[in-house]
């Protein structure tokens, strides 16, 4: 009996353990998904004489994308986000997070900078109103403000081919009431 006890807390926590290094990292659920993107008004990076707000996109299907220059797993994103750019498939506006404003301009100015704007977010309190875990993120909002899918790390070819532009499009051409396709849900899940 006193062996058993033991035995029955050591296959618990075999159990838990077994359950959590299963689970994917990058697969946390948002609170946000479906709910309206929170509003901002920030300097614009490129020039801080002027700023840029959410609510500047409605009517628009877009990418909200969270990056640094610090960021080493930004720079591994940042070439499928210049090819984006050159596509010309929809707008990604970036959100400049916990910065210094020379380092970012630097960098875009180096490797290409695929925003059609990018924010400063100095303090990271924006990021905190998004749920932002860490650098990079990305956020696909709907024409009315809604946040309708979100990437945590680095966006990949796999994931852009498969959910994020074929999410994009549909967002384009629905209505308030249009619900997603499953075939878009399932490739986005």
């Amino acid at each position: 009996m006193r062996f058993l006890l033991p035995l029955g807390l050591f296959t618990v926590i075999v159990g838990f353990l077994w359950v959590g290094l299963s689970l994917n990292p990058s697969e946390v659920p948002s609170p946000f998904i479906g709910k309206p993107a929170p509003d901002f008004t920030l300097q614009q990076l490129h020039d801080p004489q002027k700023t840029f707000s959410n609510k500047d996109m409605l009517g628009k299907v877009w990418m909200f994308n969270v990056w640094a220059s610090w960021c080493v797993a930004c720079r591994q994103e940042h070439p499928l986000l210049v090819q984006l750019s050159r596509a010309q498939l929809f707008p990604v506006v970036g959100l400049n997070y916990k910065d210094e404003r020379e380092n970012a301009l630097h960098w875009l100015r180096e490797d290409g900078d695929p925003y059609v704007l990018s924010v400063v977010d100095k303090k990271g309190n924006i990021g905190i109103d998004y749920g932002v875990y860490g650098v990079p993120e990305s956020f696909v909002i709907d024409k009315l403000g809604v946040i309708r899918h979100k990437v945590i790390g680095p966006l990949g070819p796999a994931e852009l081919q498969d959910c994020v532009i074929p999410l994009v499009r549909e967002l384009e051409k629905a209505t308030a009431e249009s619900p997603i396709s499953d075939e878009v849900k399932k490739a986005c899940a």
